[in-house]
């Protein structure tokens, strides 16, 4: 049985992007995303896919979710729903990567949530990670970072774990 989690960046207001990118560039988050994801498959929308300048992210199974049964792309593995991409993921941890629209639809089946909190507003965001009830989750570990020369924003690594029914 597979275990589902979820890694995202947020802001403070749970914003995740704008204009088809991420809120910043934050060094920190982006080892730390390397460091959780690799030797796992991850799962994301096309359009999240587009977004990165090098594809696909290596050391990992890229499965892409995308309506357009032509769709393909070396090195990816192509589904055309969430239930799909998960049966198609080769690892037992399989980590849901956006977008919002994903990230939505996987929700109810995510486990384990690891959230960069990034603590800072953009009024440009145009996409959001959906509302938590946060009485199904527990938060199991929390890590502090304060701003420094590479990363311009004070965060938190936080892991959270869905509570048993």
């Amino acid at each position: 049985m597979k275990s589902i989690h979820a890694i995202v960046a947020v802001a403070s207001d749970w914003a995740i992007g704008r204009q088809g990118d991420l809120l910043c560039h934050m060094p920190a988050d982006m080892r730390h995303f390397k460091e959780v994801t690799m030797g796992h498959s991850i799962v994301m929308g096309r359009k999240t896919f587009d977004s990165f300048p090098r594809r696909p992210l290596p050391g990992r199974q890229n499965v892409v979710i995308t309506r357009d049964t032509g769709w393909d792309y070396p090195g990816v593995t192509v589904a055309h729903s969430l239930e799909q991409a998960i049966a198609s993921a080769s690892t037992d941890v399989v980590f849901i990567i956006g977008g919002a629209q994903v990230y939505k639809e996987a929700l109810p089946l995510v486990e384990v949530l690891h959230l960069t909190m990034i603590h800072a507003r953009w009024a440009s965001a145009d996409a959001y990670f959906p509302a938590l009830d946060m009485d199904q989750w527990q938060e199991v570990d929390r890590e502090h970072h304060d701003s420094d020369h590479r990363n311009a924003y004070e965060f938190d690594f936080i892991t959270l774990k869905r509570r048993n029914p």
